[in-house]
């Protein structure tokens, strides 16, 4: 049997098959573009996710046999307002997560509402790419869009919704609405009311291996599968790369080096960061987990390598490394602004410390490293918990890089973790399709049957202590810079 998982990411989709015994059958990626429409905009016309989705489902099960295919599932690019009219049809492009022009209505939430009010509804304070502060911009500033508004959808349900005719969403992805009472696992009165919506408006809520519904018929048709194949919830793409690399457990940790960074960490209960730096959000197995995010992590030697030195030729520019810890330039990685734990829409990338005799490598090494100082700032906040850390599982495209694996290991002082499959959000998924389908009991023990780890990097002392002075110096430099930041945006 297969089951198929689609991660839905902001530049591309990616299609997994898997077996019922967890190994790769088929890949699939496919790109779409991004807009930009302004300075700090970001969107996405939901027509491209469509075309490339069915598309790529068809091209993926193509040399397979279709009665064999059982479920498919989701990992996606979490927080985007997707709004939907009467008749189900898009009314305008999806705004994305790492979207900021909601500084606005951030600001109302945080400061007229409150921030204890907001933890108190959610668990969250608001951040400028989460989704309610996107519904009370388009109130704002689109009110003729908002009077349409029946139904608000996050990127990848609007692909279940496509296949299943079912609105819905899981609690993983709903906890990073600021719409989701996410202790209780219900939708905010509260918040609603805020945002001058409806609840009807918003979509059924399931549990991220739950069954939402079968393909339709007329979907199944024109992909050529069969009409038992289950369509079942997921998880936002976090949620779901912490399931593709066995992250399940009280204190379990997972690192995403992908466009935007973070650092996961499971629990089995409940909790909440009194200063609300790090998210607290449902995860994927039915639990909880802490999360920090920043904004823009693999994305970030992507723009220095294609947009700035014009080459992508990415293994070449990492082989002038050397004396890690020892590198006197810093770089801030807040191309997109910064979420955790800044909670920043002005802030911006800087180089910091350059000199006349700084070569070309000693830049590119410190965008590795700014990366990497800026998941520690999360993973500090964590500590200041009492949540001790010592290993985390890593993932994403920016981890296919040894040295950047090697820098973040000491770094961060933890032990990294590698599993046999790296393909994140998808794999995680695709496990979340064979729990949907009753292959296996749970998410845990789908991930204890499914999830290999073939290598660990180990951080080493003498780097580590080098690190460790570098990071206080780096951790004092966004401070410094703030207020600039603020007025550089005027």
């Amino acid at each position: 049997m297969y089951y198929i998982g689609v991660d839905l990411g902001t530049s591309a989709v990616k299609l997994v098959l898997i077996s019922n015994k967890g190994e790769v059958k088929n890949i699939v990626s496919k790109e779409y573009p991004l807009s930009f429409p302004k300075e700090g905009w970001s969107e996405q016309e939901p027509a491209f996710w469509k075309e490339d989705v069915f598309s790529g489902i068809k091209e993926l099960i193509k040399d397979f046999e279709r009665s064999e295919i059982k479920a498919i599932s989701f990992g996606g690019q979490m927080h985007g307002l997707v709004i939907l009219d009467e008749e189900d049809k898009v009314i305008r492009p999806a705004i994305l997560w790492n979207d900021g022009r909601t500084e606005a209505e951030t600001k109302y939430l945080n400061e007229k509402i409150g921030k204890d009010k907001l933890s108190s509804y959610t668990a969250n304070i608001a951040f400028a790419g989460f989704t309610a502060p996107k519904i009370l911009w388009i109130k704002n500033n689109e009110p003729e869009n908002f009077k349409k508004i029946k139904k608000i959808m996050l990127p990848k349900d609007y692909i279940v919704y496509l296949l299943s005719g079912v609105h819905s969403t899981d609690y993983s992805d709903a906890s990073g609405m600021l719409l989701l009472d996410v202790k209780n696992k219900c939708w905010s009165k509260e918040m609603i009311d805020i945002c001058s919506i409806k609840e009807e408006m918003l979509p059924k809520l399931f549990e991220s291996y739950e069954v939402v519904g079968n393909i339709r018929e007329d979907i199944a048709n024109e992909l050529g599968l069969s009409l038992d194949v289950k369509i079942v919830a997921g998880a936002g793409d976090n949620a779901a790369a912490a399931i593709g690399t066995a992250t399940v457990g009280n204190g379990a940790c997972n690192i995403s080096l992908g466009t935007s960074g973070t650092v996961f960490i499971s629990s089995d209960n409940f909790a909440v960061d009194k200063y609300n730096a790090l998210h607290s959000f449902a995860h994927a197995d039915g639990n909880y987990h802490l999360m920090g995010c920043m904004l823009s992590a693999a994305s970030c030697n992507k723009w220095w390598l294609e947009n700035v030195l014009e080459t992508k030729d990415f293994v070449k520019e990492q082989e002038g490394f050397d004396s890690l810890g020892e590198n006197k330039v810093f770089f801030l990685p807040y191309l997109m602004g910064e979420r955790s734990p800044h909670n920043d829409v002005f802030a911006r990338g800087s180089f910091i410390g350059m000199s006349m005799d700084t070569a070309r490598e000693k830049l590119t090494q410190a965008v590795f490293e700014g990366v990497a100082f800026a998941l520690r700032d999360s993973l500090e906040v964590a500590r200041s918990l009492g949540i001790n850390i010592d290993k985390a599982k890593i993932c994403g495209g920016g981890a296919k890089s040894p040295i950047w694996k090697e820098i973040i290991a000491n770094v961060l002082n933890v032990t990294l973790e590698v599993v046999k499959c790296e393909e994140g959000p998808g794999y995680g998924a695709a496990i979340l399709a064979a729990v949907g389908a009753g292959e296996f009991s749970s998410v845990k023990e789908a991930c204890e049957s499914l999830v290999e780890v073939v290598e660990r990097i180990e951080p080493k002392k003498e780097i580590v202590d080098k690190y460790e002075k570098a990071y206080s110096k780096f951790k004092k430099i966004y401070p410094a810079l703030k207020e600039v930041f603020g007025e550089i945006a005027k």
